[in-house]
């Protein structure tokens, strides 16, 4: 059944403040490229994550820790704008806030370095995780947060009867008893050629992968794929939705743009393919604008924009 109340989304993950470096393209090994510019613009995949399923209309907590600097102020007072619960962000003196390095080449091409700092040192509070969890629809999660520390938000969701979204990024490893607490596995074509140790990149070998993913537990498996869409896998069977053609300007936070769509589209009651097909709308907005956060669609936006043509069954 559609709810039409405001769903609840606990999100833990990282806060980073990016340093976006804009250049013609990327540079080649020893040599100097002139630049076009350098912007502060906040970011870290559970920032991201958090912004976008604010943005699509949920009340939004997040789960995090930064370090006792500017940065980490600066990005608290940003998700605040965005009416995203961050007394649960958690201020560690020892460490500095995360950074991540971003070059985008004139193609909308990025490349990413990430430097943790203390969003490696992040610790769940247990009253304060159930606190969030409670009424919450999902518990979104990334690998940007220690593992140890996702496991045990997981398991904790699950005993609440709250639904477990993971996006496992940077891809690592997922430990086999952690696979059936996972409702919705959100992974591009390197994750899912990784986790699944087989090809990912074209339609037909993602609903494969995504069919091995399944089959250790997860109810829902979608496989993105950039241009090429994405591609939903339930027990119904695997679809390959497109994308529309867009002018990419910069492809920064496209993935969780997408998720935060598609997570509140689930929570409100909406199908996989209604979610996938919002999630390819949002992704698709947000990389004809430059930097992270500040490319991350309202929702009002997303359901103005074209839509994308339709799914075809695999």
């Amino acid at each position: 059944m559609r709810s039409t109340e405001a769903p609840r989304i606990a999100v833990l993950g990282s806060l980073n403040m990016d340093l976006v470096v804009r250049v013609p393209h990327a540079p080649a090994a020893g040599e100097t490229l002139q630049g076009h510019s350098i912007h502060s613009i906040p970011g870290g995949k559970g920032g991201n994550q958090a912004v976008s399923c604010a943005r699509q209309g949920a009340q939004v907590s997040l789960l995090g820790c930064v370090g006792a600097d500017a940065h980490g102020e600066a990005l608290r007072q940003a998700l605040q704008q965005d009416g995203i619960d961050t007394t649960a962000v958690q201020i560690d003196p020892a460490a500095p806030t995360g950074t991540a390095l971003v070059m985008v080449e004139d193609s909308g091409q990025n490349r990413i370095v990430v430097i943790a700092g203390a969003n490696a040192r992040v610790e769940i509070d247990d009253a304060a995780l159930a606190a969030r969890l409670d009424r919450a629809a999902f518990l979104v999660a990334q690998f940007e947060s220690p593992l140890v520390q996702v496991a045990r938000a997981m398991n904790a969701a699950v005993r609440a009867g709250c639904k477990v979204l993971l996006n496992p990024s940077p891809v690592q490893a997922v430990d086999a008893a952690l696979w059936p607490l996972i409702d919705t596995l959100v992974v591009n074509e390197v994750e899912a050629r990784t986790l699944a140790g087989q090809p990912a990149e074209e339609p037909r070998d993602a609903a494969a992968a995504g069919a091995v993913l399944r089959a250790r537990g997860v109810a829902r498996v979608v496989v993105t794929l950039g241009a090429g869409g994405a591609v939903a896998i339930d027990a119904d069977g695997a679809r390959h939705h497109p994308a529309p053609r867009v002018q990419a300007v910069d492809t920064t936070a496209a993935g969780d743009t997408f998720l935060g769509a598609l997570a509140v589209t689930l929570a409100c009651g909406g199908s996989l393919d209604e979610a996938v097909r919002l999630g390819i709308r949002a992704a698709a907005l947000c990389i004809t604008q430059p930097g992270a956060q500040p490319s991350i669609p309202l929702r009002d936006a997303v359901l103005r924009s074209p839509l994308p043509p339709d799914w075809t069954p695999l």
